[in-house]
């Protein structure tokens, strides 16, 4: 069926399904990036507080909006086990990150080898075990089982909504933990660009599956040729090609900044990250809007 205006489906796009998506994925990729034990502790205090609190909104707005059990007792389950690393976290704060410490302790040599001064270095406590980044998976792992219930009850065809769930969860989560991460340089000077790479060239080869995902029909191919009438002329349909194109386009150009030598080139390669999830999200949610309209 095709709805004559935008209006009145707006409210089809369930925000329940999409912040516990951002939480998941969010909190997904904050393993990706810790399990390298390079990133101080500080980074993962930021990032399951940020998600932790959006899955206890996915939750307010299923209760609220959509009732949908599975997704909101998961997305309680992600919450308490987001709570859980970060108590976990901070008991063991102490003891830093392995490759933290070791540039600490490289850094501060160099500098008493160039000046002859000693200077008030970092101090980890080593009998302090460290925080064990495996911790990071259980919160994805119970938000996973609250997302294939969301995409399920989204509509049919069932594994098409599914996938676009799951796609959608690994693309928003890795664009926006990019952002976050490009901003922690500012906090932990010295830190290596890997992670940052890591999480770009990710983003890079989830484009593509979240395109094919959006084209399967009905797709936005439908609102293209007009089959789909998204209540602006098409000018939405439109609006999603120029978000998805700049969207890798945005990867391609951050991966070449990040391949200058100045520290300058972290901070410009965060900047267009930026731009990444704006259009990152217009590539997303735009066409799930419109999509509502058949």
């Amino acid at each position: 069926m095709v709805r004559a205006s935008l209006p009145a489906v707006m409210l089809n796009l369930d925000a329940a399904t999409v912040l516990l998506q951002w939480s998941v994925g969010g909190l997904f990729f904050l393993w990706v990036t810790s399990r390298r034990r390079e990133v101080g502790i500080g980074y993962g205090w930021l990032l399951r507080g940020v998600f932790g609190l959006m899955a206890v909104a996915a939750v307010v707005a299923g209760f609220r909006y959509n009732l949908v059990w599975v997704r909101e007792i998961s997305g309680i389950a992600v919450a308490v086990a987001c709570a859980v690393a970060l108590v976990v976290s901070w008991q063991r704060r102490k003891a830093g990150v392995l490759h933290q410490r070791e540039q600490v302790q490289a850094r501060s040599a160099r500098v008493v080898e160039m000046t002859g001064i000693e200077r008030e270095e970092q101090l980890f406590d080593e009998s302090v075990p460290e925080f064990p980044p495996t911790l990071d998976l259980v919160a994805p792992a119970v938000g996973l089982v609250g997302l294939v219930a969301a995409g399920i009850d989204a509509g049919d065809p069932a594994w098409l909504q599914l996938a676009r769930v799951l796609v959608g969860t690994a693309f928003l989560g890795c664009v926006t933990d990019g952002m976050l991460l490009g901003h922690w340089y500012l906090t932990q000077p010295g830190l290596p660009r890997r992670p940052l790479l890591e999480l770009v060239r990710v983003l890079t080869w989830i484009w593509p599956f979240e395109l094919l995902v959006m084209l399967l029909p009905t797709g936005m191919i439908s609102v293209l040729n007009g089959t789909i009438d998204d209540g602006w002329g098409g000018m939405l349909g439109w609006f999603w090609v120029a978000c998805t194109i700049t969207t890798i386009v945005l990867c391609f150009v951050t991966r070449a900044a990040l391949n200058e030598r100045a520290y300058s080139a972290v901070m410009a390669a965060t900047g267009l990250l930026y731009l990444a999830i704006l259009t990152g999200f217009g590539q997303d949610l735009v066409a799930r809007l419109v999509l509502n309209l058949s």
